[in-house]
């Protein structure tokens, strides 16, 4: 970028207290080495910082604005064509009361004299209109949505810088950010060396931007609570900060989450530098950071993370000689004092000494030099001295120019600085041979005063500011129940769990898992005391998953991997054993409660489950997987063992098999065997009883004919015997009988 000047004024004779017809042009790369405006109240600081930032619009010079007070939302008010009602909507209606007019008489007032002023100044609506065209004007209102509103969460993402060249950058960064972040919890003044807060704090954010990780601040409360590293130093890390402090810790920083009213500073624009400054196409901005709502800790929070968002912003440029950007800050006082040392101050300083290399202008405002600390003087060029309300503030301010390279006779410049009047400036600038008076020009925008929050949306509407848009990855998480497999899983003793689509399991007792969806982290959540974690499988394709969360592939989100949501698993390994009636079996039941309300109650049979059992879910969860939070009841310890007790209960009453028997058979059969099989075996076991008794009346009955037939054969043997005996006889008898008629024959 080509060197240009500023119009800034026209010198001032203060031999005869006149001002002359010489114009001060001041060469815009004199602001590479930064300036500081100082004048009391009613000095004309306010509009010779204006006419700088005037002057570096016209130059296409963008800027970084910070405005404590909601002065500088004057800068949006340029009105080329000079109509009393450009004016009327911005004029202050208690000033038109004070001066009993009418507002448009007041408007009439105000386009005429900003007429007849651009004029005396050599000036011309068309240089107005010049401005107006030449930037981008916007104001942003961290903490509220009244202007364009700032996500100041995008500060912990970790900076495009390479962390080992930059090594030592990044941690005064992380210093800053960190020391800005307990302030606003009300831990100021905290020694960086000292405070484990802070050095717990900065070790979590050095592991996340020392390999390129951004940090949320959900992820980093539950960091604080379970850090990603087991030592801090020489100690681990419950010696050097015990898990009961952390928890405290976290609960108070989790206090910002909390807190409603934080739910602005969430949303909206991020602090990235690049397009505060220049739009899309390439056009630059003047961007208004208007503070004037906050509170003290909000606006020492804010800043010093805008400061740091710069300074980094800074690291990544190449070396210029000219101007390339401007940072302002109305009113330093707080932000760079000689003693104390907020988390502010210390950005400021680097920028302060190393930001001429890059082009970057520090423009530095306040009522009093004595606000600001001696080494940031020494680091300044260029001085512009108003009238001052003390004598202390005028010798503070003589000792510090008498000290620059060269010196400056005291005398000379305390004349000087004691015949200013309004709107007059000393201007000492180390690139000139001496220091001079000027009377600052005109000032094209029309000065209204201060801004209330309710008149920034008018005021951006009168530029059409509107803020960079912001593209915010999606997440598709499928739901569990629909992602696991329907089998039926192993058994085992009797074991209810309680899921995060982690597992979490007591030590043989009942136990407990657990799963996460959007708003997750990359940090794993602690789980109660006692708990083991599992994990469900991932059995999703991207189609698959897509459909199950009822969206299509061209929804216009990215895929961010896997989300592990928290549920409650139950399941209980069962045997039942009966020797009377031959049953030893065993059996599963389960039961994933997607749903449960903070009392605790569940219908455990209305949540079936027929996904895998422990020694078939993982113990570790997929690389750069993300985690939702456990919220209550599945975080409490004595409703998950409450839970544990009932399920057991529950098991034990609605678990049952159906055994068969056939009491004359004595056949018993147990939940294993079918009707029909059951029938088959009864009918042949009847039938072999059948066959036996058969067989034994059989044997009974051949027996009994047997010993008849044994009885008839000896009756027959002893008949055979009575007849041969018989027919022995009977001849015998007839032998005598012949004997016996022999002899009577004889």
């Amino acid at each position: 970028m080509a060197d240009s000047t500023f119009y800034l004024g026209k010198l001032f004779d203060p031999q005869i207290s006149k001002l002359t017809n010489k114009t001060l042009e001041y060469d815009s790369a004199d602001l590479t080495t930064h300036a500081v405006v100082t004048g009391m109240t009613g000095s004309g600081k306010t509009g010779l910082c204006i006419a700088l930032l005037e002057e570096a619009a016209l130059n296409g010079i963008p800027a970084i604005i910070i405005d404590p007070k909601g002065d500088l939302t004057n800068l949006l008010l340029h009105f080329p064509e000079l109509l009393p009602s450009d004016f009327q909507p911005w004029i202050d209606p208690e000033v038109v009361r004070r001066a009993g007019t009418t507002p448009e008489k007041a408007a009439e007032e105000a386009a005429s004299s900003w007429k007849k002023g651009i004029e005396e100044w050599g000036m011309d609506q068309a240089r107005i209109m010049d401005l107006k065209n030449a930037v981008d004007f916007a104001i942003y209102t961290p903490g509220t949505n009244a202007g364009i509103p700032v996500s100041v969460l995008s500060s912990l993402a970790a900076p495009d810088l390479d962390w080992e060249t930059n090594r030592e950058v990044l941690r005064e960064r992380i210093s800053s950010t960190v020391t800005a972040l307990l302030g606003l919890v009300g831990m100021n003044d905290l020694d960086p060396i000292r405070s484990r807060e802070h050095i717990l704090l900065s070790n979590i954010f050095e592991t996340h931007w020392s390999n390129k990780q951004d940090i949320e601040l959900e992820e980093l409360i539950l960091q604080i609570q379970s850090p990603p590293f087991e030592k801090l130093g020489a100690f681990s890390v419950d010696t050097f900060f015990p898990q009961k402090d952390r928890m405290e810790l976290a609960m108070v920083v989790n206090n910002i989450l909390a807190s409603p009213a934080f739910e602005a500073w969430r949303e909206g624009q991020s602090l990235d530098i690049q397009s505060l400054l220049f739009t899309p196409q390439g056009t630059p901005r003047h961007s208004i950071f208007y503070l004037a709502h906050l509170s003290d800790g909000e606006r020492m929070f804010f800043t010093t993370l805008l400061l740091s968002a710069v300074e980094t912003w800074m690291r990544t440029q190449k070396g210029s000689t000219s101007l390339r950007a401007l940072l302002y800050m109305d009113e330093i006082y707080g932000y760079l004092p000689p003693t104390a040392n907020p988390p502010s101050k210390q950005p400021l300083l680097r920028m302060l000494k190393q930001a001429r290399a890059f082009g970057l202008g520090l423009l530095l405002a306040t009522q009093n030099p004595v606000d600001m600390d001696y080494k940031a003087l020494s680091n300044t060029g260029t001085w512009f001295i108003g009238k001052l309300q003390t004598e202390r503030d005028k010798n503070r301010l003589l000792d510090g120019l008498e000290s620059l390279a060269g010196g400056i006779p005291r005398a000379q410049m305390d004349k000087l600085i004691s015949s200013l009047g309004k709107r007059v400036f000393v201007m000492n600038n180390v690139n000139e041979k001496e220091p001079v008076l000027l009377q600052t020009r005109w000032v094209m925008n029309f000065l209204a005063g201060p801004m209330t929050r309710q008149q920034i949306p008018d005021l951006n509407a009168l530029v059409g500011a509107k803020s960079t848009p912001q593209t915010k990855p999606q997440i598709v998480s499928a739901p569990v129940l629909d992602s696991l497999p329907k089998q039926k899983p192993p058994v085992d003793h009797v074991q209810p769990i309680s899921v995060p689509t982690s597992v979490l399991e007591t030590n043989g007792k009942p136990s407990t898992m657990v799963s996460k969806t959007n708003g997750a982290t990359s940090t794993k959540p602690p789980v109660p005391a006692g708990v083991r974690e599992y994990y469900l499988p991932q059995n999703y394709s991207l189609s698959e998953a897509l459909q199950a969360a009822k969206r299509t592939q061209s929804y216009g989100g990215s895929i961010q991997g896997t989300v592990y949501r928290p549920v409650l698993l139950a399941s209980a390994q069962i045997r039942i054993l009966d020797r009377k009636f031959n049953v030893d079996t065993e059996m599963t039941k389960s039961a994933l409660v997607t749903t449960l309300d903070r009392r605790g109650i569940v219908r455990w049979d209305e949540f079936p489950y027929a996904g895998p059992s422990l020694d078939k879910i993982g113990t570790l969860p997929v690389d750069s997987a993300r985690y939702a939070s456990i919220e209550p009841p599945l975080n409490e310890s004595k409703l998950l063992a409450s839970l544990q007790k009932d399920f057991t209960d529950w098991v034990f009453r609605n678990s049952e098999v159906i055994a068969r028997s056939n009491a004359k058979l004595k056949i018993f059969a147990g939940p294993d065997v079918t009707a029909a099989d059951f029938m088959k075996q009864c009918a042949d076991a009847a039938r072999e009883a059948c066959d036996a008794e058969i067989e034994k009346k059989t044997a009974s009955i051949e027996r009994k004919i047997k010993t008849l037939e044994q009885k008839l054969g000896r009756e027959e043997s002893e008949l055979r015997e009575d007849q041969a005996e018989l027919q022995n006889r009977n001849i015998e008898s007839y032998a005598n009988l012949a004997e016996l008629g022999a002899s009577c024959l004889a």
